[in-house]
């Protein structure tokens, strides 16, 4: 496997986080009506992800699996973040599409009411890809 590859879980994180911080970001604009600051965050969150997505599966089939090498508690602390973080991570997608959608549409009402449901599910998947990227390779990294 090309040496850069391993670079791919960092860049990973750091996608993560900035779409993260993009979220929180537009939601700030938008409450106080800034709607093309809003706009802006919003599509460079869903770029971030998309790029995040890219670059995650470039690596996963290039490197396979990365086995978590905590034990004790840690261990079934990572799993239940896992398990949910790549369920919401699946039920996001079609989310963030839909929501997208309608906002292109101009359809806002409807584009608000399922914001109100992808919003903290897409922070939740962001954050905890960073506490799983932490965990897995910064504070119990295989030997």
């Amino acid at each position: 496997m090309p040496k850069y590859l391993l670079l791919l879980p960092h860049l990973n994180a750091l996608l993560n986080g900035t779409s993260a911080v993009l979220l929180v970001c537009g939601y700030m604009y938008i409450k106080r009506g800034r709607v093309h600051a809003h706009r802006a965050c919003q599509v460079s969150a869903v770029i971030t992800s998309t790029v995040f997505l890219a670059s995650y599966l470039t690596y996963h089939y290039f490197h396979g699996t990365t086995r978590f090498a905590g034990q004790g508690i840690a261990r079934s602390v990572y799993f239940v973040i896992l398990i949910s973080h790549t369920i919401l991570a699946i039920v996001i997608v079609p989310l963030v599409l839909v929501t997208l959608v309608r906002a292109i549409k101009g359809d806002f009402v409807r584009h608000k009411s399922v914001a109100r449901w992808t919003l903290p599910a897409w922070l939740y998947v962001s954050i905890t890809g960073v506490i799983v990227y932490l965990m897995l390779y910064q504070i119990y990294p295989a030997s």
